[in-house]
């Protein structure tokens, strides 16, 4: 990776989806010894999420205003504040806490996503949004294990040694964001008055072609990649017998050929075929893939992974091919606005989709599958209104 702001940028949202990571199997775990229900350990996980879903239009917007910079500097900052509250945990009070700031902070993807698009020519986006994808399947990846050991090292009742080692690398990001990145925003909106309106400046860019598609397009992917998700976990446990361990391995596979995808093949890909392209065979591979996957047999799982293989094609196809055709399609004092609405609206389907999943789920086991098959069946229309528009753009 020879472009030095982007080797950074690269290794800012790989400790900061590191340290995301590292919570993930230990937040549902101390909620419990917390004494917290089912429904309170719902309700906190739903913080993050909402806190992601209003700050990542409002993270976006600011750094249209005053640059992506100070935007990536504040919101790295109270990531580290959030992991602190989380070492400090002994009630519920302290991890509420500590998911709101770590929430707020996560948002910042918008500006980074931003940054790459004021960097980055337009015929090299699709390559350079798939390195950030990288960076995420890496950080899930690696977070997971080292979450689990640190717990066990804390001993009950306690995250201690989680919460400062993640604080530890989110203030390392810190440091390497303030030394090496510098600003990227060239015209910035200071004639414009900044307001924090989430959900009209959400509902304003659906007013915009080609953007409201793609958004939209975004939004059901996530949601049907959740539904797998959270059903599959169940799904694997019941069907197959296996554990929390062998479960996490399954996930694994599909991040490192999401971060093998989007970081070494998407760029050349994109080249021979373009965006729109690989936003339809994405499609066709997550139809495959999501349809295909409750048939397997019970005693023949390689046949899953197949499956599998096929949902972390389209994984790594999808993501950055709607990143860059969103940047294509969007002045460039708009970027982070724009980005910042589209994850947004990926956090909201976050929400969504697993407890669509699970509804779905206790109907039928299949039907979370097939339901998700069915929702990205409905993308092949907006991909058919995506050509329309860019072409009568040209």
């Amino acid at each position: 990776m020879k472009n030095k702001p982007l080797l950074v940028l690269f290794l800012t949202i790989f400790l900061d989806l590191l340290g995301f990571g590292i919570i993930i199997p230990v937040f549902p775990i101390i909620a419990k010894e917390l004494h917290a229900s089912a429904i309170e350990i719902g309700f906190i996980a739903g913080i993050y999420s909402l806190m992601n879903f209003l700050f990542s239009p409002f993270w976006g917007t600011l750094s249209d205003r005053i640059g992506r910079r100070p935007v990536m500097l504040i919101s790295i900052a109270l990531t580290v504040l959030a992991y602190v509250f989380f070492a400090f945990t002994n009630s519920l009070v302290f991890l509420i806490l500590s998911r709101v700031f770590a929430g707020i902070g996560s948002a910042n993807i918008s500006a980074a996503q931003a940054y790459i698009a004021d960097i980055t020519p337009p015929e090299n986006r699709a390559k350079n949004m798939g390195f950030i994808g990288a960076a995420f399947g890496l950080g899930f990846i690696f977070g997971p294990p080292i979450g689990g050991f640190l717990k066990s090292m804390s001993g009950t009742g306690s995250v201690e040694y989680v919460g400062w080692f993640s604080a530890i690398l989110s203030s390392i990001n810190l440091i390497l964001a303030f030394l090496f990145l510098k600003e990227s925003l060239q015209q910035k909106q200071k004639d414009k008055a900044f307001s924090f309106k989430p959900i009209a400046n959400l509902l304003e860019e659906f007013k915009k072609p080609v953007i409201r598609e793609l958004i939209l397009f975004n939004f059901i992917f996530i949601v049907a990649f959740a539904m797998m998700q959270i059903s599959s976990t169940i799904f694997w446990a019941e069907k197959y017998g296996f554990n929390e361990k062998q479960i996490g391995w399954v996930f694994m596979y599909i991040g490192v050929l999401s971060a093998i995808i989007q970081g070494g093949l998407v760029g050349k890909l994109n080249k021979y075929f373009g965006e729109k392209q690989l936003l339809t065979y994405g499609t066709i591979f997550m139809v495959i893939g999501l349809g295909t996957l409750p048939f397997t047999p019970v005693d023949i799982f390689w046949l899953q992974l197949v499956s599998l293989f096929f949902i972390a094609l389209a994984n790594g196809f999808i993501s950055p091919a709607i990143l860059a055709l969103l940047s294509k399609n969007t002045p460039s004092h708009q970027q982070g606005q724009v980005l910042g609405s589209n994850q947004s609206f990926g956090s909201l389907a976050r929400v969504i989709g697993p407890a669509l999943g699970g509804l779905l789920y206790s109907l039928d086991w299949g039907f979370p599958f097939w339901g998700g098959a069915l929702l990205m069946g409905l993308c092949f229309f907006l991909i058919s209104a995506i050509g329309k528009f860019t072409e009568a753009k040209l």
